[in-house]
This record gives C-alpha cells, sequence and structure tokens, in this order.
C-alpha cells in the first residue's frame, strides 16, 4: 500500500506555501493585531480566487470537492505561517458539515457563497466554550445539546474574550435557540457534532505540525546568527541537543496526523481515536518547540519583538482548542485499555 502524497498534493502545497510566504509574514501579521477585525477581507478574498475556501466544497456549488487527506499538508502550512483567517476551520469543519445536512436550504444557500470567498461561517461546539472568528461570521452553526442550530450574525449577542494568542479572536455566543433555527437533532445531530469535532481536532494538530516547524527554522537560524566567545551559539552541543529534541517528535507526528486525516476523510469507525492521538503528538511536539526555542533565544525569547512568541502563543492556543489533553487521552485510554483491546503491532499504529 502506498501511503505517500501524490503530485499533486505536494504541487498543491508548495504554491500554497509561495502564496503565505509572501502575503503572511510577521510584520503583516503584527498590522493585523491593530485591526479592528484583526482579519484581512483582502487576504480572504486572495485564498478564495485559490479555491482554497471553496477546498472541500462539492463541484455542484461551485468547489474543488476534495477531503481531508488532500487539505492536510495545507493545513500544516497554515500553522507554518500563523494564518490568522479561519481557513483550516472553513475547509475541515464548517464546509464538511453544512454538506452533511439534510436540510438542503443551508447547502444551496451557505456553500455556494463560502466557495465564492462572499460569506464566511463558523461552527461552535460545547467542547470549545468560546467560538472562534464569531465576529466575522456570516452565519454561525452552534450546538445546543443533541441539536444544531444555524443563525445569522443578526442573531447573536457576542461578548469578546482576550486570548494567549493576539491573533485569535474568540467570543461568547449568547442566542435564543428555536424550532425555526434548529437544523439538526437527535442522532443526525450527535453524529454531525462527533464528525466536526474530529475534524476540528484533525485541523489544530495539522496546524501544530507546522508551527513546530516554523519554531525549529527560527530557532536555527537564530542560534546561526548569535555568537558567543568567538562562535555561533548553534555550534553547541547543548543547544544542538535542545532543537534535535523538537526535530524527532516532530517527524514521529506526522504520520500520525496523515494517518487521522485519512480516517477523517474516510469516515473511519476509529477516526475519534486517530485524531485525539494526532493531536496529542502533535501538540506534545508543538509545546516542546515554543520551550525549547525560548530557552536558545535566552531572555530575547519572552520579548514581543521576537518573532518566536507569534509562533509559540498559537501552539498554546491550540493545545487546548478543540479538547484539552486530559479530554483527548481519556479518548485514547478508552481504546487501550477495553476488554479484548487489539492492540499491538498490526492493530495500533
Amino acid at each position: 500500500m502506498d501511503f505517500t502524497f501524490t503530485d499533486d498534493q505536494l504541487l498543491f502545497q508548495d504554491e500554497v506555501k509561495k502564496f503565505l510566504a509572501n502575503e503572511v509574514t510577521p510584520e503583516k501579521i503584527r498590522q493585523l493585531w491593530e485591526t479592528e477585525t484583526g482579519r484581512s477581507e483582502e487576504l480572504w478574498q486572495a485564498l478564495a480566487s485559490m479555491g482554497l475556501t471553496g477546498f472541500t466544497v462539492p463541484e455542484e456549488f461551485g468547489g474543488l470537492e476534495m477531503n481531508a487527506v488532500d487539505f492536510v499538508l495545507l493545513a500544516q502550512e497554515c500553522g507554518f505561517f500563523a494564518l490568522p483567517e479561519p481557513l483550516v476551520e472553513t475547509v475541515l469543519v464548517a464546509v464538511p458539515l453544512i454538506n452533511a445536512l439534510s436540510v438542503d436550504a443551508v447547502k444551496f444557500a451557505w456553500l455556494p457563497r463560502i466557495a465564492s470567498g462572499e460569506a464566511k461561517v463558523v461552527v461552535g461546539l460545547s467542547q470549545n466554550l468560546l467560538v472562534a472568528d464569531a465576529h466575522i461570521a456570516d452565519l454561525l452553526i452552534l450546538q445546543h445539546g443533541d441539536e444544531l442550530h444555524a443563525v445569522t450574525k443578526g442573531q447573536v449577542k457576542l461578548t469578546h474574550n482576550e486570548s494567549v494568542d493576539p491573533s485569535r479572536k474568540l467570543f461568547s455566543v449568547e442566542w435564543t435557540p428555536s424550532t425555526a433555527t434548529c437544523v439538526a437533532k437527535g442522532d443526525e445531530a450527535k453524529k454531525l457534532i462527533a464528525d466536526a469535532l474530529n475534524a476540528g481536532v484533525l485541523g489544530a494538530a495539522a496546524q501544530a505540525l507546522g508551527l513546530t516547524q516554523r519554531m525549529i527554522e527560527i530557532s536555527v537560524k537564530y542560534t546561526t546568527d548569535r555568537t558567543q566567545f568567538g562562535k555561533a551559539i548553534g555550534s553547541f552541543q547543548a543547544v544542538k541537543h535542545r532543537l534535535a529534541n523538537v526535530a524527532v517528535p516532530l517527524e514521529y507526528a506526522k504520520a500520525v496526523v496523515h494517518r487521522a486525516a485519512f480516517s477523517v476523510a474516510h469516515d473511519h469507525p476509529d477516526a475519534a481515536l486517530h485524531v485525539s492521538h494526532a493531536k496529542i503528538v502533535a501538540t506534545e511536539a508543538s509545546l516542546l518547540g515554543a520551550k525549547n526555542g525560548i530557552q536558545v533565544h535566552g531572555a530575547m525569547g519572552y520579548t514581543w519583538e521576537v518573532d518566536m512568541h507569534i509562533f509559540m502563543k498559537k501552539a498554546w492556543a491550540l493545545n487546548n482548542t478543540w479538547g484539552d489533553v486530559p479530554f483527548h487521552k481519556n479518548r485514547v485510554a478508552d481504546f487501550i485499555l477495553r476488554d479484548n483491546a487489539k492492540i499491538g503491532s498490526g492493530k495500533t499504529f
């Protein structure tokens, strides 16, 4: 069986990387922190023109009809550049959720507008107490017990909550559920909620991979430029070990995240286990990258001026997004500790 990505998938990743390298620089991220929304409509339209906002939208609604496996490498690049726009959540969570609804009116009304970049949709589940990017959403799909409701921005009251990551815009949402806003309930809603949660977890894990890689590269560059006793500090064994200790778990985490993407794309019965495993290992690598990156920067690692803090704060935020560590470890434990669990070679990854 061939587990490698296709040439087309790798080419798309390379093109997206080139675009983000020019359009999402640390300087531009800092500029967005000073704006009212923290978001760039111009950037969003550029993403739409590349087909990214409609990446998982079916072709009949103007999209590319791709899946999580096709997008996981792009999600890593979104993490690498700390993209502030909610592209990952749109592609992996909002669009598949809307497309799976039995209410055709919602699909026909919103999927074409998402694909064209005309509308933004966010999803709020009980696992996340705060809804990211609710302030720029034209439609919010919100969980209410075992129901899902679709409400417009005029039907909600938003209260901003500060995040450790200045690029992350979080809001508590007040609204009144009604039969008119309900788009799924019962077993249908439970399945949609579970799938949306798994997709959100996958997106966070994939971004964590990109963040870790970026923090390694920032640290390598700094330790190459910074000299002490007439030598680059990166030549010192103690510094090398700190960065190598991040690179190793990053490489191990990649395969786990990619397996999780396959499980989400193909609705694997153990998708919840796979995405939780992915998030645990990916965020562990990113947190270690933040910790060791700060260490090799010395006192400068904590300062506002150094780019490292842009990526380490995003890593901290993603660690508790779409379920915290205990939640995901419990999901893994429920699998490996159950009676007659099929674990070991050929069974677990």
